[in-house]
């Protein structure tokens, strides 16, 4: 068996959690490919370390010392070098990056330091080898990972026993370093799990997998123990941040599980991500709901035309003048002739009403409303197609407690329902339909 493993900033925010990823990785010989994060925060006055790479270049490029803050980097290295007893040659390293600084680099460099000095700490401390990330994650110019020459490039690299990789990062074909967006470790993971061909991906973070609700506004939300890649995809979308999008299908496309764990409490089996759940969904049925999730800040533009249904080119006239403003759109629920239009807020605030006049001018709608301050709340569940008057209870619940449905949707894969109330009762909303789909259930289970 062929274990890829990835290990979050919080796992490797000091030495102390160094240890803890050292017992998981050595537990079990399979975890025989590693990628790290930059050390993240120790506390909550504590700073990222990839945090305080971003605020350095600033001070670089406007010729602003950068000692104050590149000291606290380097002091946090220094400290885990010491408490781990390491022997690598940190001094050195800190010297050709302070050398590179003073000779002008991109950003791109100077913010993958983290995971890099991360991942020389890490192997040593495993007694694994380290293998530069800027050696085998080839960029083509477009931005985008060449799959093809990274097997290439990981294929003729590999070490015998284990190997540290840094996430984050690669290289473009001239060799300039380039980053991936923030949490991008996570996509390095998939990327090399994908290559290597390995039987399970465990991403390990600060959190035992993917709960039903947030437990931030459900405290005793459960664990889920396994959803679908589409289940993950569609609770990503509306704010699930568990995993980076783009890290999903890498492995997905080699059917490979990906395991959510907890780094500090590894005996918690987490949450597992495959493609298909249905064997296993015989012998431990999965509640009616697998998550309930949402956003807040969206605005839903709503129109009236008679006859719109029948007008060729209506919908390309109307949808054109968000793409010419570069708003993406989130969701268009519609009746005959009756369109709203959801956008996030942030978008559109400093063109609401250009588009709106637009719309005025241009499509000359019977009626036309305005709405801000939308919360979107999807609740998303491979069980949910099974379950009858489903749409009727959530509407009943809300009603019941006071809550105003605006819009309401069901996705075309029957895999969730998305409807829209006011941003004021978003952590209401959502405590209610957990009380009402999961712990009713959690209740007649043990029954």
């Amino acid at each position: 068996m062929i274990k890829v493993v990835k290990f979050g900033g919080s796992s490797v925010a000091n030495a102390e959690q160094f240890k803890k990823v050292k017992d998981i990785v050595l537990s079990d010989p399979a975890r025989k490919f590693v990628v790290t994060s930059a050390c993240g925060k120790e506390s909550s006055e504590d700073h990222k370390v990839t945090d305080l790479l971003y605020l350095c270049e600033p001070h670089v490029r406007y010729g602003v010392s950068y000692e104050p803050l590149f000291s606290l980097i380097e002091e946090k290295y220094q400290r885990i070098k010491r408490d781990l007893g390491l022997t690598l040659d940190l001094d050195a390293e800190f010297a050709k990056i302070r050398g590179t600084m003073k000779k002008g680099m991109s950003t791109d460099y100077l913010v993958s330091r983290g995971e890099y000095l991360t991942g020389l700490c890490l192997a040593e401390y495993l007694g694994y080898s380290f293998v530069d990330a800027a050696d085998v994650i080839a960029f083509a110019y477009n931005g985008e990972i060449d799959m093809e020459k990274t097997e290439e490039l990981l294929s003729a690299r590999l070490p015998e026993g284990g190997v540290v990789i840094p996430g984050f990062y690669g290289s473009l074909p001239g060799g300039a370093v380039r980053v991936m967006s923030r949490g991008g470790s996570d996509i390095t993971g998939s990327v090399i799990a994908n290559i290597v061909g390995a039987d399970v991906y465990e991403n390990w973070t600060d959190v035992s997998g993917i709960y039903v609700a947030d437990p931030r506004i459900v405290p005793d939300s459960v664990r889920v123990a396994r959803v679908n890649y589409s289940e993950l995809r569609a609770l990503s979308y509306l704010g699930a941040n568990v995993l980076h999008d783009d890290a999903v299908f890498p492995a997905r496309s080699k059917n490979i599980p990906i395991n959510i764990r907890n780094t500090n409490d590894p005996v918690n089996r987490g949450t597992m991500i495959l493609n298909d759940c249905s064997e296993l969904d015989k012998d431990e049925p999965p509640y009616t709901v697998t998550g309930i999730t949402g956003r807040k800040g969206f605005t839903g533009i709503t129109l009236v035309k008679n006859h719109s249904t029948t007008e060729v080119g209506f919908f390309r006239r109307l949808l054109s003048v968000f793409e010419d403003h570069h708003v993406s759109i989130e969701y268009i629920p519609s009746m005959v002739d009756s369109y709203t239009i959801i956008v996030r807020s942030e978008a559109v605030a400093n063109c609401l009403y250009d588009i709106v006049g637009w719309i005025r001018e241009k499509i000359k709608p019977d009626a036309l409303m305005v709405e801000e301050h939308i919360a979107l709340i999807a609740c998303v569940g491979r069980g949910m197609n099974h379950k009858l008057g489903l749409s009727g209870q959530l509407l009943s619940e809300l009603g019941a407690h006071g809550i105003n449905v605006k819009i309401i949707e069901l996705t075309s894969d029957e895999l969730g329902i998305v409807f829209g109330i006011d941003d004021d009762k978003f952590e209401e909303a959502i405590r209610c339909i957990y009380a009402k789909f999961i712990a009713e259930e959690k209740k007649e289970s043990r029954a």
